[in-house]
């Protein structure tokens, strides 16, 4: 497939994408209990991989239900039903969850790999997961639908000289592929609740526990940000190594995205503490997060942070817009971070 036939497909997935959403968020709770199935058997019938399926249940194109007593999530049969009447059935879903390497993105978007690879490293498209190869090294698999997105928004940067810009920053030993990872993996788990504390959880994953403790001081807080925190309704690594090298992923490792992690983890830690708090020994346990019915779609957020960092770079630079802090009216919240520039320089 050449770049002008992904293009193509891209514009047409473009044209029905409102179609699609609409039809998402149109059930509604019936009063009787509907009727669900396992994942295994919900790929099957959707005649998907699993891995297929785990990816597009984590980009919320097939929503899911938490299994009563907290089993593995399972999918009403009525989701099923509603993706199989789909006119473009099964091929439009399979090609919106169709990854690709750097050998394969190159040769989607007919480009060298040497420079696909720099394009990722500056941050131009964004990993959407990995898996280790046999040397335990860490190989990035990117969205081929997103590949064509970004052909048809940048397509100066897929020939000629590279932009002073990005060449500048790739020079320095740039890298903003674990980094656009993580961000959004990040967005996607808030996308998936609206509780105040869940969503502070899903903030705090991204800093070390030293980081953390910094900006959580209460160590009842902390222990309880653990509980309730989201994680990837499937797909989870099962070896050790790659569980080791997700927790390693999961770490901010940037001065500036440090700071702009513990500032959104600030302000939901502030919209938890207003909701309600933590619990302390010998509560009762009725400070419990709630999920939402259904995982997949995007509920309203409580208190979003400022949205100032951004992962795609900047039309003609090829370079990331830096990850700025918002501005707020908060008093001290720098103190409160207890921010030092760790690291900089």
């Amino acid at each position: 497939m050449t770049v002008k036939d992904v293009l193509r497909a891209h514009n047409t997935d473009q044209g029905n994408a409102s179609a699609e959403t609409q039809g998402e968020d149109r059930h509604a709770p019936s009063a009787a209990p509907a009727a669900t199935v396992a994942a295994g058997r919900a790929s099957q019938e959707l005649g998907i991989r699993r891995g297929e399926f785990e990816l597009a249940v984590h980009l919320g194109l097939i929503a899911v239900v938490g299994a009563p007593g907290g089993g593995r999530p399972r999918v009403y049969e009525e989701e099923i039903a509603r993706l199989r009447e789909r006119p473009d059935f099964p091929d439009a879903l399979v090609e919106r969850v169709r990854t690709v390497g750097t050998a394969q993105g190159a040769a989607l978007l007919d480009i060298a790999p040497a420079r696909f690879t720099r394009l990722a490293r500056a941050g131009c498209v964004s990993p959407v997961t990995f898996y280790l190869n046999r040397y335990r090294a860490v190989v990035w698999l990117y969205l081929a639908d997103e590949l064509a997105a970004f052909a048809a928004r940048e397509p100066e940067l897929l020939a000629g000289r590279t932009p002073t810009g990005m060449r500048v920053m790739l020079e320095s030993g740039a890298d903003w592929r674990a980094r656009n990872w993580r961000s959004q993996r990040i967005d996607r788990l808030l996308d998936r609740t609206t509780d105040p504390w869940a969503r502070t959880a899903v903030q705090a994953s991204a800093l070390d526990p030293v980081q953390l403790a910094e900006v959580v001081d209460d160590p009842y807080e902390r222990a309880y940000l653990v509980r309730v925190r989201p994680e990837p309704v499937f797909g989870r690594p099962g070896s050790m190594a790659a569980r080791e090298a997700m927790a390693e992923l999961m770490l901010a490792d940037d001065p500036d995205e440090i700071l702009w992690r513990r500032v959104n983890l600030t302000l939901e830690l502030d919209a938890a503490r207003e909701h309600r708090p933590a619990p302390r020994p010998g509560d009762d346990g009725g400070a419990r997060t709630t999920a939402p019915a259904r995982t997949g779609a995007r509920p309203r957020a409580v208190r979003q942070a400022p949205a100032v960092e951004s992962t795609t770079p900047p039309a003609g630079t090829g370079a990331p817009r830096p990850a700025a802090v918002g501005r707020t009216t908060r008093k001290g919240l720098l103190a409160r971070l207890g921010w030092r520039g760790r690291g900089a320089g």
